[in-house]
């Protein structure tokens, strides 16, 4: 009985400290985030401070134009101009006439971007200089959450309260059954009583756990010179998913030596500057980045002129071969018409590009057993495509393997 109650008022304890932290929890969602929202929508073509990107830097812009003007300019910026509106006819001539896309954001979406970029102003010029000590020496560290914190509290307190009560309903259980306090036996004796009671058990276990490990131990001697995942810090942060998702660069565009040559290539920096010439500053790392690419060409973006002292760029490549394994580039793009997604994975997806696929032998035979040839209307089999029809019938399948591609000396000439 005693048990019991002692149970039900642990359990409010419990509920109260529940409800203490449910109730506590703010609203996170009740307000658009700008940061959010100017990082998904503007960050491709303006920058909260005054550097340019595409379009013009939006520091202090409240301070240029009101907050009904930058709605109107937002939702449709081409309306504006067309109504005559001094402002965005000079914005709309200044920048080339290159049109500002119009979104359809409400109201309230649109105030959270404007007052984000005011904040984010705000900071910077509150920020130290660079070199300017910050008071006491030492950056304050970041508070950790008083929720993560109460969290913890209560998880300790429940594991601590509830240890006790199961130990309390014990003793009530014996008490009602007319059995003594249990005698206390040491962790020692305790774990040679339960290896007797339990010798199969650990037999199973040693047979399972002997199986398990060969089967790790296989696979880790399989694995060796596997480099699946690998995905190197580069010298100069190249981001595949701003550029190849979200601005729908081709990648033929930098990797031309795929549609030409046994090697893909890695670009010069000459290509990047085929539009880093004029876009100075990226939406994610500033002008960081960019800035080392100009550093390599000893590029001068101020007066658009290059220097004397050019160096490489030391990248680090990704995806390797083994010198023994022939692969070529060309005829698997041109001639047999693979998208660079079959081996390289969903690269317009990744910031920093990895090693998606094995590229095991046992890999490759695989895909050259599945994959179909591309012969209708391909000018480089119009010949070989009748004579494997007469061989193999007009309604089979011609996968690779059948054109020779699991032939040893295809591979290792």
């Amino acid at each position: 009985m005693k048990g019991s109650v002692f149970a039900s008022k642990i359990t409010s304890v419990y509920l109260f400290f529940f409800s203490l932290i449910f109730f506590s929890v703010p609203d996170v969602y009740a307000q658009p985030d700008g940061a959010v929202l100017f990082k998904a929508q503007c960050a491709q073509c303006h920058s909260t401070g005054s550097n340019k990107v595409i379009g013009p830097g939006l520091k202090d812009v409240h301070t240029r134009r009101n907050e009904e003007w930058l709605i109107k300019w937002t939702k449709n910026s081409q309306a504006l101009i067309k109504s005559g509106d001094e402002y965005a006819v000079k914005l709309y001539n200044e920048y080339n006439q290159t049109a500002m896309p119009s979104f359809a954001l409400a109201d309230d979406e649109i105030k959270a971007i404007f007052a984000y970029v005011k904040t984010e102003g705000e900071k910077a010029a509150a920020a130290p200089a660079p070199g300017v000590a910050v008071p006491g020496g030492v950056p304050a560290e970041p508070e950790t959450p008083w929720l993560l914190w109460s969290i913890v509290a209560t998880l300790v307190v429940l594991f601590v309260v509830l240890g006790k009560v199961k130990r309390g309903l014990e003793r009530a259980l014996r008490a009602k059954q007319g059995l003594s306090e249990a005698v206390p036996v040491t962790s020692k004796q305790a774990s040679k009583n339960w290896i007797r009671g339990n010798k199969k058990l650990i037999y199973v276990m040693f047979v399972i756990l002997t199986f398990w490990g060969s089967v790790k131990g296989w696979n880790a001697l399989a694995g060796i010179g596997i480099a699946q995942d690998y995905a190197p810090a580069q010298p100069i942060k190249f981001s595949h998913k701003l550029h190849a998702g979200q601005n729908g660069i081709s990648c033929v565009y930098c990797h031309s030596g795929a549609e030409k040559s046994r090697h893909a290539n890695i670009p010069s920096a000459n290509v990047c500057m085929n539009c880093h010439t004029y876009v100075q500053q990226g939406p994610v790392y500033g002008t960081t980045e960019i800035a080392k690419i100009y550093a390599a060409l000893d590029f001068d973006p101020n007066t658009q002129k290059y220097g004397p002292n050019p160096k490489p760029v030391q990248w680090i490549r990704v995806h390797n071969l083994p010198d023994h394994a022939y692969f070529n580039h060309s005829q698997h793009v041109m001639v047999g018409k693979i998208e660079c997604q079959t081996c390289h994975g969903p690269v317009q997806e990744m910031d920093v590009v990895k090693q998606f696929s094995p590229l095991t032998m046992a890999w490759c035979i695989q895909c050259h057993l599945d994959t179909e040839v591309s012969m209708a209307g391909n000018g480089y089999y119009t010949e070989l495509h009748s004579k494997l029809q007469e061989k193999f019938g007009t309604d089979a399948k011609l996968t690779v393997d059948k054109i020779g591609g699991i032939e040893c000396a295809r591979c290792h000439y």
